[in-house]
């Protein structure tokens, strides 16, 4: 089983000012490394099938405040250890999607991969939020291999349709616009919007399955994605 890298510092100040200006450096080597990884396997999909599901990614590093007030709701005591291995999704990335299927292909194929461990799956798409949230979520190592040995660094992945981003940039746009207290009514219509966007990606599955199902049917035998 593999093992993630425990930050391991004394008493010395400097000791931890160092740990605490490293962490974003690594966090973004790491997330280099992820994206590497997702451009390979897009390049793959283009090889084999003729194009590529994923239509783009995004990344991000959680800003020191946003971390120490995470860390505050934990009730966890606020030191680089904690952060490592309390906090799961300090690095950041978003694949977005054409299809749902397509994001459950990528799921399989990570799965088997040994250059990466997935750790946790949360499964907001078979099992939508109650205001109608959906996107499937990982937690995922990925290692590093530095000058002091391996270290294996968390980065939360959330995969979801094009119709599923949208729904969420306009509720995390209403959810900050409101100071968290959004009124009831927008809450039901940003409901009902949910369900027009899964609505909305049933039927563009349904189309693609018919333009592309006799294409699907012939793919080669080595390729990424399920007919």
């Amino acid at each position: 089983m593999k093992e993630l890298y425990h930050l391991e510092f004394g008493d010395n100040e400097l000791r931890r000012l160092e740990e605490w200006r490293k962490l974003p450096t690594l966090y973004q080597l790491a997330l280099d490394e992820l994206k590497n990884k997702i451009k390979l396997i897009q390049t793959e999909w283009k090889i084999h099938n003729g194009y590529s599901p994923i239509e783009h990614i995004k990344t991000r590093i959680k800003e020191p405040k946003s971390i120490l007030d995470k860390l505050e709701r934990k009730g966890l005591e606020m030191t680089v250890d904690n952060m490592v291995n309390k906090i799961h999704d300090i690095a950041g990335m978003r694949i977005v999607f054409s299809f749902v299927k397509d994001i459950y292909s990528l799921l399989d194929h990570l799965r088997k991969r040994e250059d990466l461990t997935i750790l946790e799956i949360k499964d907001y798409i078979a099992n939508p939020k109650p205001n109608g949230y959906q996107s499937l979520h990982l937690i995922v190592a990925v290692p590093l291999t530095l000058f002091e040995g391996q270290r294996w660094m968390k980065i939360e992945i959330q995969m979801r349709t094009l119709a599923m981003d949208f729904w969420a940039s306009m509720e995390h746009i209403l959810f900050y616009k409101f100071e968290k207290q959004v009124p009831p009514h927008i809450v039901k219509e940003l409901t009902e919007a949910a369900l027009a966007a899964d609505a909305l990606d049933k039927k563009m599955h349904g189309l693609r399955k018919e333009i592309m199902g006799s294409l699907e049917g012939n793919l080669p035998g080595n390729s990424i994605v399920s007919p």
